[in-house]
């Protein structure tokens, strides 16, 4: 029964409010034995690659009503999703050698017991670390956001805030695929450039540089937007609901500037929901977890044909996991966000 060394990216406390800091991580050497215990139904994984995404915020802090996900436990590893090659396995779905994406631990090596959320990798011809991204949760999420919840139709004006994400850049192209008019706000000029020039958006725009929202979203729509891919929440939603069309449709996927507050920001404008007949639905990704094939089917060809491009950030080492999460709530990453842990 071989023992090895084991890297653990350890939660030390719950964080309440406000943003984390790196010093609210700690990472750490242990050992594990790399054989499962008999009776076991698990799975023994070598992680590979860790997807950084902001819903890990709320599983830093002890849950509330607002949350959907169980907060991380304080002096052990954080998990999420990534990529990993099996090392053993009593579930009778995977074998030794495959290589699988879904919910694992912020550390070298895993024991994956709860398997709802690990799915077998069926193609190795693109790269390994899309499944945390385009192939994987963000990619899914985009997916049902945007075809699920909203039924897009070719000639709609479509919005998608914090456009530059791991999600954000997949809707804006699935929009350009339907032949809809697309629009992203992000925080910077070089993102702003990245939608349009790399990820085909229509039009983009800085938000930091718009002293009115309202007034940028008028420029961009002057008839007003069928469909809002809700990333942001704040500001950008009141915003949002004042321009939209009459029977638009919301799909509210995450409310990024809102995570750190102490007070959630309030939302002044909800009566144009009822005067715009407006149809706003939050969802939560793993409902559509049953829909990965028919998901894969869409977009595989695509991502090989190059019709649609995806961005990482990519950092190195396990031990530079914690600065890169929190790297999403300053906006230092440029498209999705991933930790290589080993590249086998």
């Amino acid at each position: 029964m071989a023992e090895v060394k084991n890297k653990q990216v350890i939660l030390k406390d719950y964080v309440s409010a406000g943003l984390p800091k790196e010093c609210d991580m700690v990472v750490v050497a242990t050992t594990t034995k790399l054989k499962l215990k008999e009776g076991s139904t698990g799975v023994l994984v070598k992680n590979l690659y860790l997807s950084c995404d902001p819903y890990m915020r709320s599983r830093m802090a002890k849950r509330d009503s607002a949350s959907y996900v169980d907060p991380f436990n304080p002096g052990k590893p954080i998990s999420g999703f990534g990529v990993a090659k099996v090392l053993e396995s009593k579930d009778a779905k995977f074998k030794q050698g495959d290589l699988v994406w879904g919910m694992t631990g912020w550390e070298e090596y895993s024991l994956i017991t709860s398997n709802d959320y690990l799915f077998k990798i069926p193609t190795t011809d693109v790269p390994l670390s899309y499944y945390t991204g385009v192939l994987g949760m963000p990619g899914m999420t985009a997916y049902a956001g945007f075809y699920e919840i909203c039924s897009p139709k070719k000639g709609e004006t479509v919005f998608v805030s914090a456009a530059s994400g791991a999600v954000g850049q997949l809707v804006g192209q699935f929009a350009k695929l339907v032949g809809c008019y697309v629009v992203g706000s992000a925080g910077s000029k070089d993102k702003v450039d990245l939608l349009k020039n790399k990820f085909g958006f229509d039009e983009a725009f800085n938000y930091k540089e718009e002293p009115n929202l309202d007034a940028a979203l008028k420029r961009y729509f002057p008839d007003g937007i069928d469909i809002y891919f809700e990333n942001v929440g704040g500001k950008m939603l009141d915003a949002v609901l004042v321009n939209m069309k009459i029977g638009g449709r919301i799909s509210v996927c995450g409310m990024i500037s809102q995570y750190n507050l102490v007070l959630p920001e309030g939302v002044h404008n909800l009566m144009y929901v009822v005067s715009k007949q407006l149809r706003m639905e939050g969802f939560i990704v793993s409902k559509y977890f049953p829909h990965y094939g028919k998901f894969l089917e869409l977009v595989l060809p695509h991502i090989k044909e190059g019709t649609i491009t995806y961005m990482e950030d990519v950092v190195e080492g396990l031990e530079n996991a914690p600065s890169a999460l929190l790297g999403l709530f300053a906006g230092r990453n440029v498209g999705k966000q991933v930790v290589v842990v080993s590249r086998e």
